[in-house]
């Protein structure tokens, strides 16, 4: 499928979005008008800190037989430090008792300005994916969707940060389960599902599973368009229509390392640039941006600097085995994350001795690989649900 290319850069990213890194800029100041509760960590991660009904519609007003609930809980930066994450739970009702099967969703790129967080857009309708997400409620699934660092709550968006991302992503789902409200169970078995960004999260939480919950009875991962390799992706779209995301994106790395020092780097070009992409969502940003070169928006390149290349390494995916099965996908002709990115996650899984299910999408692009995929790896994720063994295909 090839779309005119007006509106190329919004489409392909509407759904799913962009997961780059390379430039960013200092972090926003703390909001002071945030609730109390929003600065104070609770005890341990994936607890509780607040919580308040809300509401999830696919589209405007579209009945859905789920009750919702915003949430804050606690999680971990990439440094280690404690955090207050944001994020949405959703629960089918339809009368089930016992423990229901948990989706932890990982979003792709939505933007980095705080108003485009999923939770702001689940009770209007609005938020990218949430009709991907509505395929798991009819399943009768409990969904919970993390916001990620720093979107929707104080300080810039850790985005495409790894660590911070795919912790963000377990600890959604040990809120969800320790949301009352939800009805949920230690015992629940958990699926880890994400496209694009939501790629890198949910790889990185598959990774992270056993080190940081294993308290978490997770059955599988279904993840895809994974952009493994930060510079890879980087270089790709340098100066191309999703330019403007890998912009973005840097303002992610800035905010978890801000030691990088971003705003040394930067020319009044790219300073206007990154100022009005820290407001953005994922559409206008993409616009915005679109055709930039870094070489453009510096005096000179953060990626050719020791520094900043050892924390978009320190963000690469295939590092670790994930301890349960994992089905991977890959758009071939994906124009925004090179379809070699995604096989090297395949191969690096797989030394290691990963249980992988690897899958080409023969026909389409980035957006719709995630389309097209996200009814089998739902089925997929059914199959482990019910005790099926996982057949990888290393």
């Amino acid at each position: 499928m090839h779309l005119p290319t007006s509106f190329r850069a919004v489409a392909l990213t509407a759904a799913a979005g962009l997961a780059a890194a390379t430039l960013t800029t200092t972090a926003h100041a703390q909001d002071t008008n945030a609730p109390a509760d929003d600065r104070a960590p609770a005890a341990a991660p994936g607890d509780i800190v607040s919580s308040e009904p809300s509401a999830f519609h696919p589209l405007p007003g579209q009945p859905t037989n789920t009750k919702a609930w915003k949430i804050h809980y606690r999680s971990t930066t990439a440094k280690g430090a404690p955090n207050t994450v944001s994020g949405t739970v959703i629960v089918p009702q339809d009368g089930r008792t016992g423990p229901r099967p948990l989706i932890t969703y990982a979003v792709g790129t939505v933007g980095v300005g705080d108003h485009c967080a999923p939770s702001a857009g689940f009770p209007r309708g609005t938020t990218m994916e949430a009709n991907l997400i509505q395929q798991l409620t009819l399943r009768g699934w409990a969904v919970a969707v993390t916001d990620y660092e720093g979107l929707g709550t104080p300080g810039d968006h850790t985005y495409t940060v790894g660590r911070a991302e795919g912790q963000a992503v377990l600890d959604a789902a040990r809120a969800a389960i320790r949301l009352p409200e939800a009805g949920l169970s230690k015992e629940s078995p958990v699926g880890i599902m994400g496209y694009s960004q939501g790629g890198q999260a949910s790889s990185w939480a598959a990774e992270l599973h056993g080190s940081y919950a294993p308290d978490l009875k997770v059955k599988g991962t279904a993840t895809g368009g994974v952009p493994g390799d930060l510079q890879k992706v980087a270089a790709f779209n340098d100066g191309s229509y999703g330019s403007g995301l890998i912009f973005m994106a840097a303002i992610g790395q800035n905010a978890a390392f801000p030691e990088l020092k971003l705003e040394s780097y930067l020319n009044p070009a790219g300073k206007a640039l990154i100022g009005a992409l820290r407001n953005s969502c994922v559409a206008d940003g993409a616009v915005l941006g679109s055709f930039k070169r870094i070489k453009d928006m510096t005096v000179k390149n953060p990626l050719d600097q020791p520094d900043w290349q050892q924390r978009l390494r320190e963000s690469q995916v295939g590092t670790r085995a994930p301890d349960a099965p994992v089905y991977l996908y890959h758009a071939l002709a994906d124009e925004l994350i090179p379809y070699g990115v995604g096989t090297q996650v395949r191969k690096d899984w797989c030394a290691r001795k990963a249980n992988v299910e690897w899958h080409t999408v023969p026909l389409g692009e980035h957006v719709t690989g995630v389309i097209t995929q996200s009814p089998l790896a739902a089925q997929w994720l059914a199959e482990r649900f019910a005790g099926k063994p996982a057949r990888g295909n290393c």
